[in-house]
């Protein structure tokens, strides 16, 4: 079992920058793979951003590469997503989610076994 807990989100203005963090508790963080996902009212849940178990291998969406890094602390159980350059259009709930079985690499949802509640974040044009 994986109980996970993002915070972070906020109002920011367009060209401005947020962390998101997400905590971790339960099975040994360093054990699995960690992704960042967004949804927008009406939209389909997406990918942004993924990394491995040791935090060497990072994948981002073709969206925010450039723009945004995640990053993990082990010692700390917390995965990261500094945001900076945002735009109107990363207006999102930002979920993290728990891939025991992959590398983060992976696009789907689906693949995740664990989600946090969501944080949201607005981006004011």
């Amino acid at each position: 079992q994986v109980q996970l807990v993002e915070s972070g989100g906020g109002l920011v203005q367009a060209g401005g920058s947020l962390r998101l963090s997400c905590a971790a508790s339960g099975r040994a963080f360093s054990t699995y793979a960690m992704g960042w996902f967004r949804q927008a009212p009406g939209k389909n849940r997406e990918f942004v951003a993924g990394i491995s178990r040791t935090f060497s291998n990072t994948y981002y969406a073709d969206s925010v590469k450039g723009r945004f890094s995640i990053s993990r602390d082990n010692a700390k159980n917390t995965v990261y997503l500094q945001m900076n350059s945002l735009k109107p259009e990363d207006t999102a709930n930002y979920y993290c989610a728990a891939d025991l079985r992959g590398a983060g690499s992976n696009v789907n949802s689906g693949a995740y076994e664990y989600w946090g509640q969501g944080t949201q974040v607005t981006v004011s044009s």
